[in-house]
């Protein structure tokens, strides 16, 4: 029910980071999720906890296939489940309500959308399969402030109510600040600092995380 924000510039590892924790790329080490190492695990071990942990992308058009609509996109993951048309249905139908969007929507495909509403037909596909865990790597980054904020809001709401862990991934402080508890800060694929957001904010530890609060303050 918490979320850890992600932070540093562009080649830090962030999204490495995120990729090796979704097992989408092979690493070394541990990555633990619910007393399971997932780098222990095969394929087939590995099929039924990828529901449990979930990866939301920066860039929903390119995540999203242009040829499904979003009744057809946000349904995909139950394909594999042993569920009845008429409850795929009315998942589908809690999922566009979770994030906001009009039961309406069903029909309509990504070019029809706008950036904040195909971000949230990406979370909303994510969703459906209820994760332990969603890993969200730059989902604002492509949106206007106004977007941002309303996504950012929607996040915080489905935390408080699904009590979802969040791993967010930014090199914008602001956005990070306003979701996270904690922050992690990466630089040339090293840990520079770990700490609670607030002390991250009032007593950054190394003169990198100062340069990127200031960097932030002037966005």
């Amino acid at each position: 029910g918490q979320s850890i924000g992600i932070v540093g510039e562009s080649g830090s590892g962030k999204t490495s980071l995120a990729l090796a924790i979704s097992r989408l790329i092979a690493s070394e080490g541990e990555i633990v999720l619910l007393g399971t190492d997932l780098n222990q695990c095969n394929e087939k071990q590995l099929r039924p906890l990828r529901a449990e942990f979930q990866m939301v992308f920066q860039d929903p058009f390119s995540s999203l296939n242009p040829r499904l609509n979003v009744e057809q996109t946000i349904g995909e993951g139950l394909a594999l489940k042993a569920y009845t048309q008429a409850e795929i249905s009315q998942r589908i139908d809690a999922a566009l309500q979770q994030v906001e969007l009009p039961l309406s929507f069903r029909l309509r495909y990504p070019h029809e959308l706008s950036g904040g509403q195909r971000q949230r037909v990406a979370l909303a596909r994510a969703l459906i399969l209820q994760p332990k865990l969603l890993i969200l790597d730059e989902p604002t980054s492509a949106l206007d402030r106004t977007t941002q904020r309303a996504i950012v809001q929607l996040l915080r709401g489905l935390q408080q109510q699904h009590r979802i862990s969040y791993l967010f991934i930014s090199h914008d402080l602001q956005v990070v600040k306003a979701l996270c508890q904690k922050v992690l800060v990466l630089r040339h694929a090293q840990v520079m600092e770990f700490q609670s957001t607030e002390q991250l904010f009032l007593n950054p530890q190394t003169e990198y995380t100062q340069q990127l609060i200031a960097a932030s303050q002037y966005r």
